[in-house]
């Protein structure tokens, strides 16, 4: 078994397994190529392509998982959701959703119904990847930020004013989409994935008693409904720092921390009978090899060679980043021999 699903297991491994989110991305040259021809959507449409993205960096970097190239908006389009994918921008919704009539409105598509699409080319990817690949959905508030604001936003106020004012259409609209995830990623399961992680990126911005009450029950609905596939189930967010123990309670086998935590202070608070992912700052790639080797050297200390850690950036590869320094990356964690934990 891979080293990767070793750790995600939980148990003791002698070499640290490392991925990257957005490791299939601009930091790539041979993904910039294809990129002047197709776009996103294109690639995912097309599972020989998709699988070809997906693996550049298992090639080009020698990770330890494959992550599914996609996007976490996909199956909202099974959900009657149009919306348009703006380079540098984000997603942009046709319609946000501003009324429960809105609400009503969303159909819930069942499993490979969500998004097709995104199941043929796990397929595929799964079929020709000499390493375990992972699969994943956005949260129940991410994917809810972007359907009443619209578009990207830094204050969220659109989102928390819904909360706020109209209590039971958000409920649905969790409920609604939460069942919507839940079915995708058991499709991708089904489909050969051997893990699955769900971003809810922005679920920081909440306060603890609103993630506690509006969003949780939601997120461990679908970690629960993922239980009896056996594949290890990720939690992904960022400026979580005060929501960790509320995290944690939702059910997931990792918690993936952001670089505004330190990892051993996140793991103590988590729990150490949970895996931890992460949690370098992207930004840190940008700086000299010298830094990079630091900084993930300290990461790995905290670990301390207990069984379950993943070494994985805080967030997603920056477009600009020295692909010597991803290497660097992936060397060093390797290279660090795990020192087990009594």
């Amino acid at each position: 078994m891979s080293r990767f699903i070793e750790a995600a297991h939980h148990r003791a491994v002698e070499i640290t397994p490392v991925w990257l989110m957005r490791q299939a991305g601009r930091s790539l040259p041979e993904y910039r190529k294809l990129r002047e021809r197709w776009t996103l959507v294109d690639i995912v449409a097309q599972p020989e392509l998709c699988a070809e993205v997906t693996l550049q960096p298992v090639r080009r970097l020698g990770v330890d998982a494959a992550v599914m190239f996609a996007d976490i908006m996909l199956p909202l389009r099974g959900m009657g959701v149009e919306f348009e994918l703006v380079e540098n921008v984000g997603p942009i919704i046709a319609r946000p959703i501003a009324s429960p009539a809105d609400v009503e409105r969303l159909a819930v598509p069942s499993g490979e119904e969500a998004a097709p699409q995104v199941i043929a080319a796990v397929r595929h990817v799964v079929a020709l990847s000499p390493v375990p690949v992972i699969g994943f959905a956005g949260g129940p508030f991410t994917l809810a930020s972007y359907l009443i604001e619209g578009r990207p936003s830094r204050d969220f106020a659109r989102v928390k004013a819904f909360m706020y004012s109209e209590p039971e259409a958000f409920d649905q609209l969790l409920v609604k989409l939460s069942a919507t995830m839940a079915g995708y990623l058991q499709a991708q399961v089904a489909a050969g994935a051997s893990a699955v992680q769900l971003f809810d990126s922005w679920a920081g911005a909440l306060a603890v008693d609103d993630y506690e009450s509006r969003v949780l029950p939601h997120t461990r609905s679908i970690f629960d409904a993922l239980r009896s596939t056996g594949a290890p189930r990720i939690h992904f967010g960022t400026d979580t720092a005060g929501l960790l123990e509320s995290i944690a309670s939702a059910g997931p086998d990792i918690v993936s921390l952001d670089w505004r935590v330190p990892l051993d202070a996140g793991w103590k608070r988590v729990g150490h009978d949970r895996g931890i992912q992460g949690n370098l700052d992207p930004a840190v790639l940008l700086g000299p090899p010298e830094l990079v080797r630091e900084r993930a050297r300290d990461i790995l200390r905290r670990a301390g060679g207990r069984p379950g850690h993943i070494f994985n950036l805080g967030h997603g590869v920056l477009p600009s980043t020295p692909l010597e320094n991803l290497q660097l990356l992936v060397e060093t964690v390797h290279e660090w021999q795990v020192a087990r934990v009594a």
